[in-house]
């Protein structure tokens, strides 16, 4: 009696294994096709060259007059004096000055204008004036950071 109840109970699983082989196999056909196409176009977008936004994709309406707007200029390029020559050049634009000061260490290969939330237009113009060609939100610093400073002007190599 127990050799029967052991033949029935392989025989359950046996069955239960093959519906769920041929469930699978369902699923597949069914979502395989749509998943795929899918997938293909993720990777497609993923290897498209990405290209970076310039100041054209930046708002053009500025909120504050250029002795209004506060500039934070920091050097990241390991020449002395380098901030203060810039600071007068942006201050020459007429712009206030912050604070000039070196950058936090890190890896800044390219000049470029980071600007606080809703002053993108202003880091837009600033970047115009000193023909700098990168601009971006504020990246790796905090706004309270910035002593009330609007933009940061971050001098690379």
């Amino acid at each position: 009696m127990d050799s029967t109840w052991r033949k029935a109970a392989i025989a359950v699983t046996v069955v239960a294994a093959l519906e769920l082989v041929v469930l699978a196999g369902a699923a597949m056909a069914l979502l395989g096709n749509p998943l795929a196409r899918h997938l293909k176009a993720e990777a497609a977008s993923a290897a498209a060259p990405r290209v970076r936004s310039t100041t054209a994709a930046l708002p053009t309406k500025t909120t504050l007059e250029r002795a209004e707007t506060s500039v934070v200029v920091l050097n990241a390029n390991g020449r002395a004096g380098a901030a203060a020559t810039e600071a007068d050049r942006v201050q020459a634009k007429g712009y206030l000055i912050g604070s000039v000061g070196n950058a936090p260490a890190g890896n800044v290969s390219r000049t470029l204008v980071m600007y606080r939330p809703g002053y993108a237009a202003e880091g837009a113009r600033l970047a115009h004036d000193l023909r700098i060609r990168h601009v971006r939100p504020l990246d790796g610093m905090r706004p309270g950071q910035l002593m009330g400073a609007h933009l940061v002007l971050i001098l690379g190599t």
